[in-house]
């Protein structure tokens, strides 16, 4: 097994909280957050989030009276922030942009294969199949890709890429990992990720 890099580690501690102090409301969000990334909305129900919460079907609904589609809502927000963090911070390791993204692409490849390839991007997970159904749902997709992006796309400016370079560059940074990230999940391997980190890294380059 791979050892644990200081920029994975630094990663994880973004994302680290004692169980034990969360409110009900908090351990609603997340279980239905895991419970969405690895199922998916459809294949999620109110009584097994309720039952992974360690909460009453009665607790669920005062804090969700919108029933599963404002929950799984919530859920993406919270996938949004819970990766934002560890972009951020991985961003935030490296002095070198480049080195930067090949960085995300390993702390990415590093969760994913601790969850032996069952924990993808919760956002996506929970969003994709909901477009003409949920529509609160895809509004807090299309934040949390837009807030990623413009977590890149800071970072590029920052290292003295132009301001219409790196927008451009924060959405073919972020969308790249993302696809890469469904292709090893598939594939079971962080070969994809690692490929695509490198490769983004080669591009950054060329706008230095």
């Amino acid at each position: 097994m791979k050892a644990t890099t200081q920029t994975e580690q630094t990663a994880q501690a973004a994302q680290t909280a004692p169980n034990d102090t969360l409110g009900t409301r908090e351990r609603i969000v997340r279980a239905a957050s895991r419970l969405m990334q690895r199922q998916g909305y459809e294949g999620t129900g109110i009584k097994q989030i309720s039952r992974e919460a360690e909460a009453t079907l009665g607790s669920v609904y005062h804090f969700f009276p919108g029933g599963k589609q404002e929950l799984a809502t919530e859920a993406v927000r919270y996938g949004d922030r819970e990766f934002a963090d560890t972009l951020r911070a991985v961003l935030d390791s490296e002095e070198d942009p480049a080195a930067a993204v090949a960085a995300t692409a390993r702390v990415v490849a590093e969760e994913l294969r601790a969850s032996d390839w069952i924990d993808g991007c919760p956002v996506t997970a929970t969003s994709l199949g909901t477009a003409t159904t949920a529509p609160d749902i895809q509004q807090a997709a299309a934040e949390a890709f837009a807030r990623w992006r413009g977590l890149m796309e800071d970072r590029l400016r920052r290292a003295g890429i132009g301001e219409e370079d790196a927008h451009d560059l924060a959405h073919t940074v972020i969308h790249t990992l993302e696809g890469a990230e469904l292709a090893a999940q598939v594939a079971r391997s962080d070969e994809p990720l690692l490929i695509a980190g490198r490769h983004l890294a080669r591009l950054v380059n060329s706008y230095r």
